[in-house]
């Protein structure tokens, strides 16, 4: 609060009076203005999906009262993106994609499309969601609402509460859901369909797990999370690109994310079977040097059987215990350093840089806050900084193509 001090001229021969008048400013002129929002949706050969994906967001984007731009990660694709989007969006501002050198799945991804995000300039509210309509444009003013009243101090997830596949699918996840709780403790709730706040987004990248799996690696590395019951939508043209083997390895990868996790509980069934068999070869032994009971023919092969079995167990929880202390002392990718190997260029499909400042992809490498460190250490981490600014494939102007 301000305070302004009005003086009035008083009668000759007295003084003048003051007024002291406390003004309060304009609390609009207070508020800050809403960040824009930035939607990073993976591509691999869905280019019709993402059309659709388009227009629907092109809906919601009418309905805000913040910029909405879109950066689509081609992840490889065999397929060439479209010259231009028809019919043309009005409300969406901007339109990018980012191509990466080769396919590295879905899940990496969305991991190099936030690293890539991360070192734009500006703070915006970052939105993760899959590319073919299952993650309903139409739900993410849900999303704005959760985190908007959380003051944007948390991940919000889309916790999926119905799912619209077919019966075979949906066992299959059952028994997944199932799978994961068993080793990991955790159980599967949410998907890639999230919002993240723009202080959080630098602590997502420096997470070396969301290159594996990003909602794993989030929840994994304690970050503040909320999560939001919304229906999963239905695919919006086409198949899905992904088979049996990627699902299955979707899944792995969700667990590996907890390989701490998970080899502590398998050591510890482990033990628990140890002891069992030591117990039972002691029973055996017991019963046949210290009773007078009869003891069968086969209680013998079972006594070796078990003290195989113990052979077996013990040379397990060894490994178990030497793949633990291994995973904790191997150098991981991290995106927040590392992203910029795989990206192979950047064009625009849509609108003006407006949304997201245009920046050479080879300067947003060196632009780290790892440069403060001495210069054999960024040699070390940054081997651009020995081949020179004068290499194409880190992103000069010439290899940077824009579409109207």
């Amino acid at each position: 609060m301000r305070s302004w001090v009005r003086r009035s001229s008083g009668s000759p021969g007295k003084s003048g009076r003051e007024t002291v008048l406390d003004i309060a400013p304009d609390p609009s002129l207070l508020r800050p203005a809403s960040p824009g929002i930035r939607v990073c949706v993976p591509v691999y050969n869905d280019w019709a999906c993402v059309a659709s994906l388009l227009r629907g967001l092109d809906e919601v984007a009418a309905e805000l009262d913040q910029p909405l731009c879109v950066l689509l990660v081609d992840d490889g694709s065999s397929e060439e993106a479209p010259a231009r989007i028809e019919p043309p969006l009005r409300r969406i501002s901007r339109v990018e994609v980012l191509h990466l050198r080769r396919n590295v799945g879905h899940q990496r991804a969305i991991a190099l499309g936030l690293a890539y995000l991360h070192h734009q300039d500006g703070e915006y509210l970052t939105v993760v969601m899959d590319g073919d309509g299952e993650d309903d444009p139409h739900s993410l003013p849900a999303l704005l609402a959760r985190s908007r009243a959380q003051g944007h101090s948390k991940i919000v997830f889309a916790s999926r509460r119905k799912r619209t596949e077919g019966w075979g699918f949906r066992i299959g996840y059952w028994l997944f859901r199932l799978w994961h709780v068993l080793l990991t403790g955790r159980c599967v709730r949410v998907g890639n369909f999230s919002l993240i706040p723009p202080h959080l987004l630098p602590s997502v990248v420096g997470v070396s797990e969301i290159w594996n799996h990003y909602a794993a690696g989030v929840h994994h590395a304690r970050l503040p999370v909320d999560a939001i019951p919304i229906d999963r939508g239905q695919r919006l043209a086409g198949k899905s690109k992904m088979n049996f083997v990627s699902l299955v390895t979707h899944g792995m990868s969700a667990i590996s994310v907890y390989g701490d996790v998970v080899g502590v509980r398998l050591l510890c069934l482990t033990g628990l079977l140890t002891v069992a068999a030591i117990a039972a070869m002691a029973a055996i032994v017991g019963v046949r040097f210290g009773t007078a009971w009869a003891i069968p023919g086969w209680a013998t092969t079972a006594c070796g059987l078990l003290a195989l079995a113990l052979v077996m167990l013990f040379t397990l929880a060894m490994v178990l215990v030497l793949f633990i202390l291994q995973s904790r002392s191997l150098a991981c990718f991290l995106p927040l350093r590392d992203w910029a190997f795989y990206v192979a260029g950047e064009e625009t499909l849509h609108g003006s840089a407006v949304c997201v400042p245009r920046r050479r992809i080879g300067d947003l490498c060196t632009s780290s806050p790892l440069e403060t460190l001495p210069g054999g250490a960024v040699a070390a981490l940054h081997p651009r900084a020995r081949l020179g600014g004068g290499s194409r494939a880190w992103g000069d102007d010439a290899g940077v193509a824009s579409r109207g």
